[in-house]
């Protein structure tokens, strides 16, 4: 039996025409503001096909509706959604969310769709849809304390000191095996000086 190899994709919907529009409010909070309530799940799959049709033509239509496309997760209060298509056709939806400027309701407003995470399996989407909302609220939690900060830096910053903090908290193995079973030997001459 052949298993259908297929790709998850974790996107966010941002508003970064928002940005200033509210006084007193931290930039992170206004990009990534929920999303209207009318927003369901055939509504973006409507608007998904639609983007496709106008970029990629029937070709790309065919080839959609063939990847079995469908909306896993929808959270409208996280403006997050996880899409499943087929290995073969990722990339073309991918190319469709990066065109995509509206939420695809009527009189939608304009937004970015921004691909976060893409794997093989839906619990690897699930964990890094956790870190993603963590590293948000860390964003949110530093740019409230300090307003010189651009919002997009302080969100992709704070993902990096996040790394850092665990490697700094976990002890470094002296013997790393990868998945072929071969040893990498870490140096730590340096280390002794």
């Amino acid at each position: 039996m052949v298993r259908i190899k297929e790709r998850y994709l974790l996107v966010n919907i941002l508003y970064p025409s928002e940005i200033g529009v509210k006084p007193g409010v931290p930039d992170v909070v206004v990009i990534n503001q929920p999303t209207t309530d009318r927003l369901t799940p055939q509504a973006l799959l409507r608007g998904i096909r639609a983007e496709v049709a106008d970029t990629f033509g029937d070709f790309g239509s065919g080839a959609l509706e063939g990847g079995g496309l469908q909306v896993k997760y929808l959270s409208n209060a996280t403006s997050t959604f996880i899409l499943r298509i087929t290995r073969a056709q990722y990339r073309m939806l991918w190319t469709a969310l990066t065109f995509m400027d509206h939420v695809p309701v009527k009189d939608g407003k304009p937004c970015t769709f921004r691909v976060v995470h893409v794997s093989g399996t839906i619990r690897k989407v699930e964990e890094a849809a956790i870190r993603h909302a963590r590293n948000l609220m860390f964003a949110v939690k530093d740019q409230a304390g300090e307003k010189d900060r651009a919002a997009l830096e302080a969100m992709f910053d704070q993902a990096k000191r996040t790394r850092q903090a665990a490697r700094a908290v976990m002890p470094t193995p002296l013997n790393v095996e990868d998945d072929s079973g071969d040893e990498d030997m870490i140096d730590i001459s340096d280390d002794w000086k």
